[in-house]
């Protein structure tokens, strides 16, 4: 078996419980490293740390929501709570872009030496080796399981990877070239890049709230097997799908002769719901039957009112 399907395998909320116990140690590492060089940019990091931890406590809160069952009150389940995780992670990183641009102004008009720097870098690549493995774990299965809270989690892991890359080229060159203004001049560049991070994130969450169609490569799939069904006598019109956390809808009219019996006509449409179901993993097909000449109109101008 590979790592990446054994990874795939592995539960959101085991990956979500490994993601707050590194990021406490990550903390702890980054920390250290900005306290023994007085690092502005290190301290960025360490920053941005805190915010993995209060996310990925917060993504597990949301993922156990999720995985409620439908009840009198929430009869489509609870589903969409992963998409407040993504949401609360993206304003969580904005805020953390915004301390981190905030102490690198401070020290770019005020520079200080660094300390113990190769230590200091050594702290943070180790730190930053432990995210971007489990990164890799939670995108592996964040695809399998359509989690949109382990997808947000494993993104800004990934962020904070890079970040820290960023990070450990300027400490270095800080070294190297001696130009103390460097080392707040990355503490900006991290906070710019997080922040396009968190909008993105916050802007992604938006779309799943809203009821975004499903993904193009998902619609090609229904369209392939309803063609399957399709006859001179048979079609289908007004499909709508949606999506609502890992769960995919859609909903379509099919078209059939007038005099057809009622169990005949049932009975294809439960064959087209099973295909469909089938085809696209997480899938839940509502279809409503309608003869051939009846037409339903949901595009009128007083419906879109």
């Amino acid at each position: 078996m590979s790592l990446a399907s054994s990874a795939q395998r592995i539960p959101p909320q085991v990956l979500l419980r490994w993601s707050v116990a590194v990021a406490a140690v990550t903390i702890a590492l980054k920390t250290l490293a900005w306290w023994l060089t007085d690092s502005v940019g290190l301290l960025s990091d360490a920053m941005e740390s805190l915010v993995n931890l209060a996310s990925a406590a917060f993504a597990l809160l949301m993922v156990r929501i999720a995985q409620r069952p439908a009840d009198a009150d929430h009869q489509y389940g609870h589903h969409k709570a992963e998409y407040f995780s993504a949401g609360f992670e993206g304003l969580m990183i904005m805020v953390a872009a915004a301390g981190i641009m905030w102490a690198a102004v401070l020290r770019l008009r005020a520079p200080q030496p660094l300390e113990q720097v190769g230590l200091g870098l050594v702290l943070s690549i180790v730190s930053s080796a432990l995210n971007g493995v489990l990164a890799w774990a939670m995108l592996q299965s964040a695809r399998t399981h359509r989690s949109m809270a382990l997808e947000g989690d494993a993104r800004h892991l990934l962020t904070d990877v890079w970040t820290s890359a960023g990070v450990i080229v300027g400490v270095a060159l800080v070294v190297v070239t001696g130009w103390l203004w460097l080392d707040p001049v990355v503490g900006i560049l991290v906070a710019a890049n997080i922040l396009r991070e968190g909008v993105h994130l916050v802007w992604k969450s938006a779309e799943g709230l809203m009821d975004r169609a499903l993904e193009p490569e998902v619609l090609a799939e229904i369209d392939r097997t309803l063609e399957q069904f399709k006859h001179h006598t048979i079609r289908f019109d007004h499909v709508s799908t949606r999506r609502s956390g890992k769960r995919r809808f859609v909903d379509l009219h099919m078209h059939m002769p007038a005099n057809w019996t009622l169990g005949r006509a049932a009975a294809l449409r439960a064959s087209v719901e099973q295909a469909l179901m089938s085809a696209v993993p997480g899938l839940r097909a509502t279809i409503q039957l309608l003869p051939t000449n009846v037409e339903a109109h949901f595009d009128d101008e007083e419906d879109l009112i």
